[in-house]
């Protein structure tokens, strides 16, 4: 069958357009059967993805960053949702600053090992997270992360953010955002439990690692048909500051040892913000100004072409 290659040119500032050439040699030296085509901006790579399920693509490839691959699975699930006994696998090229998906899963990142990958097509399904921002659109898709509080406001910093590139840039609006301090008091409720408190963050994750370096939910895995989060307040910048190290720590001394965090692994998960909260799913900003939020699992329901 004829591959749809999705690129999208900005994925690492502009990188992955550099390297269309390199992706095309490896494409052809694997054997590959393909269709490249190239995202013309936010949002496309959901359309071109969508219309390629449709057109009997099989697989679909994203070739950039971790926004990227979830662009190209929003699209595959539009599609995919309606037929759900026919599904078409996603395969991965990461050309992306951080590449969160590909390292969560152990994808390689050279360019002809991930097409040597695609090319073996051993897939397995993975869960993937879904999130509805307060009937404020149609249900977002995420295969790694979405969040609200701290962490999405951390990613609009970084958006505003233009000479610093990679994970520094992260850092850096991570440090912007803690000097800031926003707070908020929530109601969460999950499927064997409920909080009603002060709130610094709530990250919800289908895999634990994302920002290139940060394990938000340490324990998450896209193959137990569950979602992890993790909660938590910090009153003071200082109180942030201490804890932020040990976000960057995936096993004994992680953040979530902290007693003032806590993790949890549950299939759905409602949260109400009595003031408005930015929200994210995979880096992707889906409101600035939320107050009603609900997150649920959909288990092993995407196929990904791994090694």
């Amino acid at each position: 069958m004829t591959a749809k290659v999705i690129l999208n040119p900005y994925a690492g500032r502009w990188m992955a357009l550099k390297r269309r050439d390199e992706v095309e040699s490896a494409l052809k030296n694997c054997g590959i059967d393909y269709e490249l085509v190239i995202t013309a901006g936010p949002g496309d790579g959901i359309q071109l993805a969508s219309r390629a399920v449709t057109d009997g693509f099989d697989p679909i490839v994203a070739a950039g960053g971790d926004g990227s691959i979830s662009e190209v699975v929003n699209g595959m699930m539009q599609e995919m949702s309606k037929v759900p006994d026919k599904p078409v696998s996603l395969g991965v090229i990461p050309l992306g600053t951080a590449n969160d998906f590909a390292d969560n899963l152990k994808l390689p990142k050279d360019i002809l090992a991930s097409v040597k990958v695609i090319s073996a097509h051993k897939s397995e399904r993975i869960d993937l997270g879904v999130v509805n921002a307060g009937g404020q659109g149609s249900d977002r898709y995420f295969d790694n992360n979405a969040a609200i509080g701290l962490e999405p406001y951390v990613t609009l910093v970084q958006e505003g953010i233009s000479r610093i590139r990679g994970t520094l840039r992260y850092l850096l609006a991570t440090l912007m955002a803690v000097r800031d301090n926003p707070q908020w008091s929530m109601q969460i409720e999950w499927d064997r439990g409920s909080y009603d408190g002060p709130v610094t963050l709530v990250t919800v994750g289908n895999l634990p690692r994302t920002g290139g370096i940060f394990f938000m939910t340490p324990h998450a895995s896209a193959f137990d048909g569950l979602l992890t989060f993790a909660y938590g307040f910090m009153r003071t910048r200082r109180q942030i500051i201490g804890i932020l190290p040990r976000t960057m720590k995936p096993g004994k001394g992680s953040y979530i040892e902290h007693p003032s965090i806590q993790e949890i692994h549950t299939k759905w998960l409602r949260v109400h913000s009595d003031q408005p909260t930015p929200a994210h799913a995979d880096g992707v900003v889906i409101s600035k100004n939320i107050q009603d939020i609900e997150y649920r699992v959909v288990p092993r329901v995407l196929p990904v072409l791994l090694p």
